[in-house]
Order: structure tokens, then sequence, then C-alpha cells
């Protein structure tokens, strides 16, 4: 099972998204640096086992401000895997880039205590319905509550006044869930990532779009504290909250119809009889453009 560690002053930030190849790393790497060139001390945290972030980190310059790097996706005989796993204790900002697949057990440890939830998607048929499902078990198996406002999305290698572009931002205005950057598709984040820097680290008068654009998120990300103190100003302690419409109830059926049309799947339920007697839905999902 993955483990992370907790520390109450810690901004937990998770990328995920089960599909490989949707920028994770790319949003990791970049976030990173601009944490690292504003201080304290950043920390990555890579459980993906290909080590992206770890060989950008390797490719770094010295003369860089620092980032720490842990390889999680490395296990070792030698020391407990709390100490592997360890924090610097000036780092306030741990940013986690998840693996391409994870179970369900997994995205629960992953996401419980997390401040921020990023999913990357991109302007395609096939990461749109990789990024439904991924938000679904979000909602359904990791319990993440839209009221928390700790989930967002960000659209990623995204071409304007496209086909593919309209499709996506459709897709993603229909989830009820912020969407707190456009990346554009620009070989500005390949030429970073390729001396171990990242956007904000490069010259302005030419990065600066993307700049603006992962400053953006950044902005959304440091607000986490505010975020938290208003879902509980929110909601009284006594009271018990009523889920909105768009929210799935867990073994309501007409509800978990009502989501799917929400992310705009075609949601088919396969409920068996030991499922139903205990509550639970079996879920597989077909997208159809």
């Amino acid at each position: 099972m993955l483990v992370t560690p907790r520390r109450n002053n810690l901004n937990r930030i998770v990328i995920l998204n089960p599909k490989g190849g949707c920028g994770k790393s790319t949003l990791v790497t970049n976030l990173a640096a601009c944490y690292a060139e504003d201080g304290p001390t950043p920390a990555i945290m890579d459980y993906d086992p290909q080590g992206s972030t770890m060989a950008w980190l390797d490719r770094r310059a010295g003369d860089l401000p620092p980032i720490h790097g842990i390889a999680a996706y490395k296990k070792s005989m030698q020391a407990t895997r709390s100490w592997q796993l360890r924090v610097p204790n000036e780092t306030t900002n741990l940013l986690i880039d998840s693996p391409a697949s994870i179970s369900h057990d997994d995205l629960r440890e992953l996401t419980r205590d997390s401040t921020s939830i990023l999913v990357p998607v991109l302007p395609s048929a096939m990461d749109i319905h990789a990024a439904s499902r991924c938000i679904a078990d979000l909602l359904l198996v990791a319990k993440v509550d839209r009221r928390d406002r700790k989930l967002a999305v960000v659209a990623n290698r995204t071409r304007k006044n496209t086909k593919s572009f309209g499709k996506l931002m459709r897709f993603l205005d229909s989830l009820g869930i912020p969407i707190i950057a456009v990346l554009r598709d620009s070989q500005n984040f390949v030429h970073a990532a390729e001396r171990g820097m990242g956007v904000c680290e490069m010259p302005p008068s030419r990065f600066r779009q993307d700049i603006d654009e992962i400053r953006k998120i950044k902005r959304w990300l440091d607000a986490w504290p505010e975020r938290r103190g208003e879902t509980s100003s929110s909601t009284s302690v006594n009271e018990k909250p009523t889920l909105g419409r768009s929210l799935l109830r867990r073994a309501q059926f007409g509800s978990a119809c009502r989501f799917a049309l929400n992310l705009g799947v075609h949601l088919q339920v396969h409920v068996s009889a030991a499922d139903h007697d205990d509550g639970r839905l079996a879920r597989g999902f077909d997208f159809a453009g």
C-alpha cells in the first residue's frame, strides 16, 4: 500500500490520473520549480515506477533553487518505509506524482489527508473517458467531498479553436469541479524539462503565457487553508449535510445515473445480488462522444 507522511502544516498536493501520458510529471515538476523559486524548499514524492520526476531532478543544475526528491517507487530493506519517505521539516509544500495505475486501497491512502488534488486531462476521447473514471473513483471510492473544494482539473496540452479543445471544455464544464488552468500544447515545457527546470525559471519574454498558467495553479493551491476554513464554517457541526443533486450517494441507482450524466458519459451499472444486499455498486463506464 502507498504510504505518505502527514503533518498539520504540510500542503500535500496530489497529482492524479491513472492514465499514463496525461502530463502528471510535467505538472509536478513545473509546480515544484515555481515553489522552489518562491521558497521554502519544496519536496517531490515520486510514486511512478518510471521515475520521470527523479530523472528531471538529476538534470537540475546545482545553482538553481533546491528541490528535495523522494523516490517513493523504490523500496529498501536497509531502512523503514517511514524513514525512506521522510520530508524535511522546513518543507511546507509536498507534490506527489502518482503512478499510472493505482488500486482502490492506494487511492484512498494517497488522497486521505491531501490538501489539494489535481487531475490533468488531455483533449482526446480516450483521455476524457479515463478522466471520468478517475473523478468517479475519487468521489465514490476515495470519498472526496466536492464541498471540501480540494479537487480541481487542469486542461493540458490544449490547442484553442480546435474541436477537441471545445469537446474537452464542455466535458470539464459539466463536472461541477473547478477548471483552474488551461495549459497549451507548447514546446516550452519540453525545453524547460530537458534542462531540469520549470517554465517559471525560463526567460519571461518567451515563456510568459505558460508561466502565468502555472502561477495561476499555484495561487489556487496556496489558498488551501482558506478553502478548508470556508468549508468548515459553511457546515454546522450538529447539522447533517445534505447531498446535492450532482453528488452520488453510494447505493442509490438514480443518483448514480444523474452523476454519470454530469460526467458526460453513459454509465452501465452492474449490480450483483451480493452487491445490492451490501449496498455496494459495481460500476463500469462506457464513454460515448
